[in-house]
C-alpha cells in the first residue's frame, strides 16, 4: 500500500503536501465561512468557488501545454509560493478588519490562475518521481495525503474560526507552503526520471486535442469526470447551507461534514492503492453509487444521519477521482502527460465555475435539499448512460451473479447468438 514512499523525491514530496494541504483546507472552510458571514448568501459562496476554478476553465489547457515544456519542479516553485503570497495577504486583510467579500472573490481568483499550472505540473510531475511502476500507487497516496489533511483541516479551521476567527486560519494555510517549497528544493534532480519535454512550437494544443479524440478510453472518463465535478461535487455550497439553514448548527457542524467526508475518502484512496489496476467499471459503479448516497443525504431528517452519509459519499467520490486520474496518467503518452491531464482538471475542477452557481441558485429558490439531489441524479444518470454506452461500443452485456458467497455485477462479452438476436 506505501510501496512508493521508498523513493526519497517522493518521500519529501509527499511529506511537504501533508503540511501544504492541511492549509488548503483550512483555508476552504474559512473561505466559505467568512463568505456566509459577509453576504448570508449560499449564491455567493457559489460564486468564491466558482471565481477559484474559473481560471481552470479558462486557461486549463494553455496551462497544460506550458507544464509539457517547462522543468516542473521549477514550475512547482513558483506556483506554491504564490499561493503563498495569497494566503498571506488575505490573512492580513482578514486580521486588520478590512476584507470585504470582493477581496475574497480576488483571493480566490488569484489561487485558481496559479492552479492552472500548479495542477497539472502536480499530477505529471508524480511520475517523473516514480516512474512507471509505482505510479498507480504513488497517485491514490496522493489522494489519501490529500484527504488525511481533509480531516485535520476542517477541524483545526473550526477551532479556529470559533476561537480566534478566520483570519488566523488564512495565515496558517500561506505559511504551510514553505513545507512543500522545502522539499522541492532538497530533492536530488539526479534520481528524477527524465521525461522529454515538448519543444517551443505552433499548434501544441490543438496535438494534445487531437490524441485525446482519439482515444475512446480518455474521453468517456473525462466526460464522466465533467459531469459528476460540475453537477456532485458542489460541497461548499451544500455543506454550508446544511450547517446553517437547515439544521441551524454552526462552523463546527460544517466542519464535521467535511471530516466524515474526508473519512470516507480516504478509505477509498487507500482501497485504490491496493489495488493493481484501474477500471472503468469500478470508475462508473462508483459513479453510480455516489449519486444515490447524494440523493439519500438530500433526505435525511437529522444531522447525525446526514453527517454518516458523508463518509459513504467521501469513498465513492474518491474512487472516482482516483480510478480516473490513475487511468488516464497510465495510458498516456509521457510527451502528452501536461496537455492531456490540464484538460482532465479543467473537465473536473473547470465545471465549478458553470455548477456552483446554479447550484447556489437552486439551493437559494428552491432549498438545498432540492439542489443536492438534482446534483446526485445527474451524477448518477451520466454514470448510467455512459456505463450503457461503452457496453454497447465493446459489445458487452451486463451479468448478474453470485461469486464466493457475494452478489457481482459486471459486463461481459456477450456470445455471438446474443449478438445476432441484438442485430
Amino acid at each position: 500500500m506505501f510501496s512508493s514512499l521508498k523513493v526519497r523525491n517522493y518521500r519529501l514530496f509527499f511529506a511537504g503536501q501533508v503540511v501544504s494541504n492541511i492549509g488548503t483546507w483550512m483555508q476552504r472552510i474559512a473561505q466559505d465561512w467568512l463568505v456566509l458571514s459577509l453576504t448570508g448568501s449560499a449564491t455567493a459562496v457559489g460564486v468564491t468557488t466558482a471565481l477559484q476554478f474559473l481560471p481552470m476553465l479558462l486557461f486549463g489547457l494553455y496551462g497544460g501545454v506550458l507544464v509539457d515544456r517547462l522543468p516542473k519542479r521549477r514550475a512547482l516553485l513558483v506556483t506554491q509560493s504564490a499561493m503563498a503570497v495569497t494566503g498571506i495577504a488575505l490573512a492580513a486583510l482578514t486580521l486588520s478588519g478590512h476584507v470585504q467579500v470582493w477581496h475574497v472573490y480576488l483571493a480566490a481568483f488569484a489561487v485558481g490562475l496559479a492552479t492552472v499550472v500548479d495542477n497539472p505540473a502536480r499530477q505529471s510531475f508524480v511520475s517523473e518521481m516514480v516512474g512507471p511502476d509505482q505510479l498507480q500507487n504513488a497517485v491514490s497516496l496522493n489522494s489519501a495525503n490529500f484527504q488525511s489533511a481533509r480531516l485535520v483541516g476542517p477541524a483545526v479551521a473550526g477551532l479556529m474560526i470559533t476561537g480566534v476567527g478566520t483570519g488566523w486560519a488564512f495565515l496558517a494555510n500561506g505559511l504551510s507552503f514553505v513545507a512543500p517549497i522545502a522539499g522541492l528544493l532538497l530533492m536530488r534532480a539526479r534520481e528524477l526520471y527524465v521525461v522529454e519535454r515538448a519543444p517551443r512550437g505552433k499548434g501544441q494544443l490543438r496535438e494534445g486535442l487531437h490524441y485525446v479524440a482519439g482515444r475512446p478510453d480518455l474521453i468517456w472518463t473525462i466526460t464522466l469526470v465533467g459531469f459528476v465535478g460540475t453537477f456532485g461535487f458542489n460541497f461548499p455550497v451544500y455543506l454550508s447551507a446544511f450547517a446553517d439553514d437547515v439544521f441551524h448548527a454552526g462552523a463546527g457542524s460544517y466542519s464535521l461534514f467535511n471530516t466524515l467526508m474526508a473519512v470516507g475518502s480516504l478509505a477509498g484512496a487507500l482501497l485504490a492503492a491496493r489495488r493493481g489496476t484501474a477500471r472503468m467499471r469500478v470508475m462508473i459503479g462508483a459513479a453510480v453509487l455516489f449519486g444515490a448516497m447524494e440523493i439519500l443525504a438530500a433526505t435525511a431528517p437529522s444531522l447525525w444521519l446526514f453527517a454518516l452519509l458523508m463518509a459513504p459519499i467521501g469513498m465513492f467520490g474518491m474512487t472516482i477521482n482516483v480510478t480516473a486520474n490513475t487511468s488516464i496518467q497510465m495510458g498516456t503518452d509521457p510527451a502528452m502527460r501536461g496537455r492531456v491531464m490540464a484538460l482532465y482538471m479543467m473537465v473536473f475542477l473547470g465545471g465549478s465555475p458553470v455548477g456552483a452557481p446554479i447550484a447556489g441558485w437552486i439551493t437559494d429558490a428552491y432549498g438545498v435539499r432540492a439542489g443536492l439531489a438534482v446534483g446526485g441524479v445527474i451524477a448518477a444518470a451520466a454514470a448510467a448512460t455512459i456505463g450503457l454506452v461503452l457496453a454497447r461500443v465493446g459489445n458487452l452485456r451486463l451479468s448478474v451473479g453470485w461469486h464466493h458467497g457475494h452478489p457481482r455485477v459486471r459486463f461481459v462479452p456477450r456470445e455471438s447468438g446474443e449478438l445476432a438476436t441484438v442485430g
